[in-house]
């Protein structure tokens, strides 16, 4: 019998398997969904997998927070990332910077903070945006904060994995420079997202759903890891999975967490 699940819980454990296999993933400080698929991804490789997440005190080794970021992304020591955009493009383009011509841009986004630093460096630089919009999702950025692709002979090691969305998920392909189509999330069809995506891309003939999540799954993220990212995100926690109660079980010595209603 499948198992209920929230739409914020499929996009975690969708992003959560592109993690599978790494060393070292690092979070930015205003990403709730990809840092709790992150720790999800840590606790699936029991405890293997390093998670750096900016602003939290107990899931960062940080203690000078983007600077040691970019260290370590220069170093070749963080596997993967997360980048968004107020704007993203069919190239992986981003931007970051705002709507209109710029300087004259109408509506203003926070800015790049270093995000094409790291789109060159980082092996797997998974974009994310939940809102699935042709407003979001446009032909072509009007500034490009962070190049999805660069011309040939130019140093690069990292660039774009995937695109995730709240409808489906899209993979980039580098030789192609342009994504395709991976899955369609429950509840949406190939479609929907068609209509809504402002760029063109590549379709399989057939589009397959997003994996469900299943039931252990399911019980590993809402235990140990909702416990685990209430410390940096307590109002998405909250939202999410409810209040935790943590109750120590002494004979396990191990921490249980439980539900209140």
């Amino acid at each position: 019998m499948s198992q209920s699940f929230l739409p914020e819980e499929l996009l975690i454990i969708t992003v959560a398997e592109m993690l599978s296999g790494l060393r070292h993933v690092a979070v930015g400080a205003q990403s709730p969904i990809p840092g709790t698929a992150a720790l999800l991804a840590r606790a699936q490789s029991g405890g293997t997998l390093r998670v750096s997440m900016l602003g939290s005190e107990t899931n960062s080794p940080f203690t000078d927070g983007g600077r040691e970021l970019f260290d370590c992304a220069a170093q070749g020591r963080i596997d993967a990332f997360f980048l968004g955009g107020g704007q993203i493009d069919g190239q992986a383009n981003i931007n970051l910077v705002g709507i209109g011509d710029y300087p004259d841009t109408k509506v203003r986004f926070p800015g790049s903070f270093g995000s094409a630093y790291l789109y060159f460096l980082v092996p797997r630089v998974i974009l994310f945006r939940e809102e699935h919009t042709a407003r979001v999702l446009v032909p072509k950025v009007d500034f490009i904060s962070a190049p999805g692709v660069s011309e040939e002979n130019t140093y690069r090691t990292g660039g774009p994995h995937a695109l995730v969305t709240g409808r489906c998920v899209f993979d980039f392909d580098d030789a192609a420079k342009r994504f395709k189509l991976k899955s369609v999330h429950p509840g949406h069809t190939a479609e929907e997202v068609r209509e809504h995506t402002g760029f063109d891309y590549d379709t399989p003939d057939h589009v397959p759903e997003t994996p469900a999540p299943d039931a252990q799954t399911l019980t590993l993220l809402r235990g140990e890891v909702a416990d685990a990212v209430t410390e940096r995100y307590p109002s998405f926690a909250a939202k999410v999975f409810g209040e935790p109660t943590l109750v120590a079980n002494r004979n396990e010595g191990v921490i249980v967490s439980v539900k209140s209603d």
